[in-house]
């Protein structure tokens, strides 16, 4: 398993994944951190960043948070 530090910047413009000097990663996200809405377009952007399926990748800690903790299975 990999885990990875991912700071969310919801209500942006446009959706992007960039990946920082530190080994973590930024995404803004469209959605509104309301009923977990950016949460759910998290999860979907980095299926698309990792190739990899839905049921691999869990939120593992913060939640309601804009500091997350993201694990992601592997092959």
């Amino acid at each position: 398993m990999k885990i990875i530090s991912v700071k969310v910047k919801p209500n942006s413009k446009q959706q992007s994944v960039r990946q920082e000097a530190d080994g973590s990663f930024t995404v803004h996200l469209k959605s509104p951190p309301v009923d977990g809405k950016a949460n759910t377009e998290l999860i979907q952007l980095l299926t698309k960043e990792f190739n990899v399926p839905k049921s691999w990748i869990r939120i593992k800690s913060g939640l309601s948070s804009r500091s997350k903790l993201i694990e992601i299975a592997e092959a």
